[in-house]
């Protein structure tokens, strides 16, 4: 059986790091068939939209999908085709699994962490308004109006919806996963002696959803603690539940304690449809350049896979990239020990040594 699969390349690095993994994937002995869709600045000229609709419409057909990184402009034009993805297709769980390999040079080792982020509510859900717009002075005026509190004139405003329903699907997703992969502990992370009707209620239904789940130990840590507690002592904590921008900023500090970006996978899960993709991004400068490491797409295959239920494929293509990275020798400028180290090979390199090894 062929697995329908669909396939963004993106832009910048990513149409070479996706083509990579792609050749990995097919290596693996499972059968895909790929339709290749085009999303992000170089698609913008001639569709008019860094997302077109027949990427949704590719997604919601065949239910899996897997993606390179797309550049996002800083600060205008259109938000991110991230988020505009991850709603359309109300992929509400971001899965990021942090993990130790041999051979990435690290202050930490035997991290094993995996974050799951809420991926459609909290300061992300893209609900702003602009500094002396009409919308925003009659915001600022309303909120006056009912709290008392004086917000500055010239002020952009963002609201933070966080509700019932949202944060319990999240902490159930999380549960279940700790379940379905063996995980001890859930810990749900979050800023309620603060935002006590935000943060608070998330604590509040993650605290019920945990009454519901005790073969799984639950416990919650404020965000500024849990940093502070990541960096001390990483070994304590296993899954970690999340609003989704301490999740965006966690995960990222999660990733620094197994080496990076480079080795940092992602997926985005709903009821519909799932979106694999690595966490890091489009590295424009080095477009075409043969260079970057392309492993936490193919991390983010083996994830996949595994949502595939192909298990068998996915411990044997992970436990491939182990290797090459346990080995040291094909492997990218970014994983040698000295960064200007003429040995080191290029994207292309990379998925030639992980197809000869699977299929050696």
């Amino acid at each position: 059986m062929a697995y329908d699969v669909t396939f963004i390349p993106g832009d910048g690095t990513g149409p070479e790091i996706a083509e990579a993994t792609k050749r990995v994937l097919d290596a693996t002995g499972v059968a895909f068939n790929w339709d290749v869709q085009e999303a992000g600045i170089d698609i913008m000229e001639t569709a008019g939209t860094p997302l077109p609709d027949s990427v949704l419409e590719s997604i919601r057909r065949t239910k899996v999908a897997i993606k390179g990184p797309i550049t996002t402009p800083v600060g205008t034009g259109f938000r991110s085709v991230n988020v505009a993805l991850r709603k359309a297709i109300d992929l509400y769980a971001c899965v990021r699994p942090c993990k130790s390999y041999e051979g990435v040079r690290s202050k930490y080792d035997n991290i094993d962490l995996v974050i799951v982020r809420e991926n459609t509510e909290d300061l992300y859900a893209g609900i702003e308004f602009e500094k002396d717009t009409p919308d925003a002075k009659k915001i600022i005026a309303e909120i006056e109006a009912l709290t008392g509190e004086n917000i500055r004139e010239h002020s952009g405003i963002s609201i933070k919806p966080i509700s019932v329903e949202g944060t319990r699907r999240i902490v159930q997703y999380a549960f279940d996963y700790a379940r379905e992969f063996g995980r001890k502990k859930v810990t749900a992370v979050h800023k309620a002696n603060i935002m006590k009707y935000t943060d608070g209620l998330f604590l509040a239904v993650a605290t019920e959803v945990a009454a519901q789940n005790p073969d799984i130990e639950f416990e919650e840590r404020i965000v500024d603690n849990m940093c502070m507690q990541l960096v001390q002592k990483p070994e304590l904590y296993d899954v970690l539940v999340l609003p989704n921008l301490y999740g965006d900023v966690l995960s990222d500090l999660c990733a620094g304690l197994v080496g990076g970006l480079g080795v940092a996978p992602g997926a985005n899960i709903g009821t519909e449809a799932a979106l694999f993709e690595p966490t890091h991004g489009s590295a424009p400068k080095y477009a075409g350049l043969n260079k970057v490491n392309p492993m936490a797409m193919m991390l983010s295959g083996v994830m996949m896979l595994r949502y595939l239920k192909e298990t068998e494929a996915a411990d044997r293509m992970e436990n491939a990239i182990a290797e090459v990275i346990r080995e040291g020798t094909d492997v990218t400028y970014d994983m040698k020990e000295d960064r200007n180290d003429p040995t080191a090979v290029g994207t292309s390199g990379v998925a030639d040594a992980l197809v000869k090894k699977l299929q050696g």
